[in-house]
């Protein structure tokens, strides 16, 4: 099921332009776990789109086969009409991951960290040049972790480690940007420093997915929102993919309270010891 209409058809006698994101089809297994099936996709460019679903659901799986990191048993990925490893390769994509999945103890500095968005700018000695020196500095300028530069990474409080690896995709300057729960557990000013950065960086071209379980968050932050359970089923406005009949074909339930039965959490969590939570459901220790 699908509410996404195709946008901007090309002028007589111009071939359309390519999508940004183009996911085809992809099927993943791991061993016996169906983590993606059949699963399509397609996104313009300067848009932001959240993906969301359960734990267990495929999300991490959809941005390893975007990222070209996994070879998916069936369907193919396109990046501006090309491989994911050719934007790999140039560095147009960039990623912003959960923070569990970096080693904060690594002895690297904010700027070292933001300086690894220019390795595809630099020659085989790694030996960053004034333009890449600038280019740290402007991104550093831009998410305000200026002051910070020459801290340990790991010393940053949550939101400012989120900020500094939406630095490293301004200056690597990626075309696509992955983020995969960028506003958990950051403060109020990191979320509106890192909102206010994704709608300038869409409003210059880039095309942004956001793995979120904010749910209340998309309408003022995505063009789009995607709904995923091992395959898209449904793809289009945010406030028509939270409408409760639609969030219900992934979480069996009204994740954003609209009956008001129960108290929930930012995420969408109801309290109480008996309820579904929706947000830490199947699967979780297997990064789907």
């Amino acid at each position: 099921m699908s509410t996404h209409a195709a946008r901007g058809q090309a002028p007589l006698g111009q071939s359309a332009p390519q999508p940004a994101i183009q996911v085809e089809g992809v099927t993943v297994h791991y061993g016996e776990v169906l983590a993606l099936d059949s699963a399509s996709l397609s996104l313009d460019h300067a848009r932001i789109c959240g993906l969301i679903g359960m734990n267990g659901s495929g999300k991490s799986t959809l941005f390893k086969a975007i990222m070209g990191m996994i070879r998916p048993d069936a369907g193919r990925v396109l990046i501006n009409g090309a491989p994911p490893a050719k934007a790999r390769k140039e560095g147009g994509i960039g990623y912003v991951p959960q923070s569990e999945d970096v080693d904060w103890q690594f002895p690297l500095s904010v700027r070292d960290v933001v300086m690894m968005g220019r390795y595809g700018h630099q020659g085989f000695t790694r030996r960053p040049s004034k333009a890449d020196r600038a280019a740290v500095d402007e991104a550093l300028d831009r998410v305000e972790l200026s002051q910070f530069a020459g801290r340990q990474i790991g010393q940053l409080s949550g939101g400012q480690k989120k900020r500094a690896f939406v630095a490293r995709g301004i200056a690597q300057g990626a075309t696509i940007m992955l983020l995969d729960e960028p506003f958990a557990g950051v403060d109020k000013r990191s979320e509106a420093t890192i909102t206010r950065l994704l709608r300038e960086l869409a409003a210059d071209g880039c095309t942004i997915l956001i793995s979120t379980h904010d749910l209340h968050a998309l309408p003022q932050l995505c063009d789009e929102a995607v709904l995923l359970m091992h395959k898209v089923l449904m793809h289009g406005a945010p406030d028509v993919v939270l409408q409760p009949e639609n969030l219900a074909m992934a979480f069996g339930l009204d994740v954003l309270n609209r009956d008001g039965a129960g108290e929930r959490d930012g995420a969408g969590h109801r309290d109480g010891a008996g309820d579904r939570q929706p947000a830490q459901a199947i699967d979780h220790e297997r990064g789907i």
